[in-house]
């Protein structure tokens, strides 16, 4: 069965976003080595992921960026691999799809993302997207964390652990910091009942509100 990967940009205090949704903290700390990090990510999958919040400004922008013709040669591989890549977009409200090489998930959520991940293929990577996150944390389908932890302590906004009734323990694999002062660091998911665990888990999950997958 392969991966599921949720690579997360997130601040010091654990928002993945500010209260209107902004990510500028990102972009203000961005450096040309992270770019070539996460084209190997990607490089690594087939299929991307998306609630559909995410789903809409990413059909937005990813196509209008292919056309860009000052893109360096990693910057136009990259957007290729966006706009060419299957993008299943869970969504209970969504009804049609723009963006090329799109489907969309309304009913059963967890058995359609079990069949997706047995089909033959390279990892399935998800970006944004906090609510369907929480839900296939819940659903223990979520295989691996890749945080971009960023320098930035934000106070409030949209935190990425949320409604979560159970803590998750976690299992880091490797870290690379960042000029710009970013860390990436991934966690791969491991079963609460795994007896090779450590009795303190390294990473826990708070629980706060009711999910809302739109």
């Amino acid at each position: 069965m392969r991966k599921l990967v949720v690579s997360m940009n997130i601040t010091l205090d654990g928002y993945m976003a500010s209260g209107n949704g902004s990510i500028d903290w990102h972009f203000q700390h961005w450096v040309p080595s992270m770019g070539e990090v996460l084209a190997k990510e990607l490089s690594e999958a087939d299929t991307i992921l998306l609630g559909r919040v995410t789903y809409e400004v990413m059909s937005q922008s990813w196509p209008v960026r292919a056309l860009d013709l000052t893109l360096s040669r990693e910057e136009l591989s990259y957007t290729n691999m966006m706009n060419s890549y299957l993008k299943v977009t869970v969504s209970g409200t969504l009804k049609e799809t723009t963006w090329n090489n799109s489907i969309i998930i309304c009913r059963n959520i967890r058995q359609e993302i079990i069949n997706l991940k047995k089909k033959p293929g390279k990892n399935i990577m998800l970006y944004g997207s906090g609510n369907l996150v929480n839900l296939l944390v819940r659903y223990n389908l979520v295989d691996e964390f890749q945080l971009w932890l960023h320098p930035v302590i934000e106070g409030n906004g949209n935190p990425l652990f949320m409604a979560l009734k159970n803590k998750k323990n976690l299992r880091l694999t490797k870290f690379k910091a960042f000029d710009s002062g970013v860390l990436l660091a991934c966690y791969e998911m491991k079963g609460n009942n795994d007896a090779s665990l450590p009795k303190k888990p390294m990473f826990q999950v708070p629980v706060t509100k009711k999910l809302n997958i739109s």
